[in-house]
């Protein structure tokens, strides 16, 4: 006698909840089942219920699941991101990510590992295919003077890479024979790029050790020194060894329980007239943990940091010289990454069976869903100089190449 009622109400709780949802969605320009690239396109009725009970994690992971499509899925992230829907939308999984980035200092010790076993350690061929010549895994910087088409090629992003890296030579002011200290230096493109063209002796460290052989294969010819290791151990024994210090695309995994500590190792590490160039993204509201899907897929114990964190950590021990925001380029860096891993897929899959339809799904997804972030404004990136006593004479920003 249940199971009559049973059926009868299900399809009617989910006709409640696809309202609701299509309502929300509706009042931004968003369409369910319609036929433009931004409209979802539901192939589970399932999906209704999960979105408005898991917020972000059940949107990714249901479009990781197939219950749901969108052509063009990054400006359906924008639009939702625009409208704030995502603080309108809460799940459990909010509350527990947020107690527990409170209570436990997520990027200490052997935790701070974690993001490169997860996630820089995937594969040195599949990044290799993924980014550019350097394996440079941050936002490029596009030359607004070419045609958009530009993005799609390699060579476009190749440029944009080498762009971002002389800007931050430049704003260091290297000078043949200093040394420079690399803090996630990844596969060692950053260190590479600036031994090659401006003559310093460059320390990288990472704590990805797929990173680490790669680097050092392919710095070896170079005045390059690559160590496995938290900047928290470098700081240890290389105090006041670097005339500059660039980190770029690293902060991020830094944790606010440790802005302080990552500030006074670089400190210690930097000598007194020294420059740090700090480039990371950055969120617009004070926060303590990132989005509960991409912790749980893409970068474990990550956040961005907003702009009081970093004024809080600053205080006392650097002068902030120079700030810029770059962030509208990461838009077209993530899409030239979501093509380079589209293009390569096939040949992926075969070398690797966990490159399998839902880990490319799931890329898909954190690639487009971080273009719409970006786009939307939702995150920056910045690229702050720091002094320790402040540059000789007014700190002057070298002009775009």
């Amino acid at each position: 006698m249940l199971e009559p009622i049973r059926t009868w109400i299900r399809p009617a709780g989910n006709r409640r909840l696809a309202e609701r949802v299509g309502t929300m969605l509706s009042n931004i320009g968003i369409r369910l089942n319609g036929d433009r690239p931004q409209d979802i396109q539901v192939h589970d009725p399932r999906f209704y219920r999960r979105v408005l009970a898991e917020g972000s994690v059940g949107l990714g992971e249901s479009y990781m699941d197939g219950w749901w499509d969108c052509q063009a899925l990054d400006d359906l992230i924008c639009a939702l991101l625009s409208a704030d829907l995502d603080h309108q939308v809460r799940s459990h999984f909010d509350a527990w990510d947020y107690l527990k980035a409170r209570l436990i200092n997520l990027q200490k010790g052997r935790r701070s590992y974690r993001v490169g076993e997860h996630h820089y350690d995937l594969g040195n061929d599949f990044y290799r295919r993924m980014l550019d010549r350097r394996m440079v895994y941050s936002c490029g910087y596009w030359d607004s003077d070419h045609p958009a088409e530009i993005e799609a090629t390699p060579e476009g992003l190749n440029r944009a890479q080498e762009r971002k890296l002389d800007l931050c030579a430049r704003k260091l002011y290297l000078q043949p024979g200093m040394r420079v200290l690399d803090i996630g230096c990844g596969w060692g493109g950053t260190a590479a790029y600036l031994a090659e063209q401006y003559g310093v002796e460059v320390t990288g460290i990472t704590i990805s050790r797929a990173q680490a052989e790669w680097a050092e294969a392919h710095c070896k010819d170079l005045p390059v020194t690559i160590r496995l290791e938290d900047y928290r151990d470098t700081a240890r024994h290389l105090a006041g060894k670097f005339d500059r210090i660039v980190s770029i695309g690293m902060f991020e995994h830094v944790g606010f329980k440790n802005y302080q500590t990552y500030m006074d190792a670089a400190r210690r590490l930097l000598t007194p007239d020294g420059l740090f160039l700090l480039h990371t993204i950055a969120g617009n509201r004070r926060q303590v943990r990132t989005d509960p899907w991409i912790a749980r897929y893409i970068f474990p114990n990550s956040m961005a940091p907003y702009i009081g964190n970093l004024g809080d950590a600053m205080a006392g021990r650097f002068i902030a010289e120079d700030w810029q925001n770059i962030g509208p380029h990461y838009d077209p860096t993530l899409r030239a990454w979501h093509r380079n891993v589209n293009s390569h897929a096939e040949a992926l899959s075969k070398r690797n069976s966990q490159f399998n339809e839902r880990f490319f799904r799931m890329w898909r997804y954190y690639l487009l869903s971080c273009a719409g972030a970006f786009r939307a404004r939702r995150n920056q990136v910045w690229q702050i100089v720091l002094s320790p006593n402040g540059y000789p004479g007014a700190y002057r920003r070298p002009d775009d190449p």
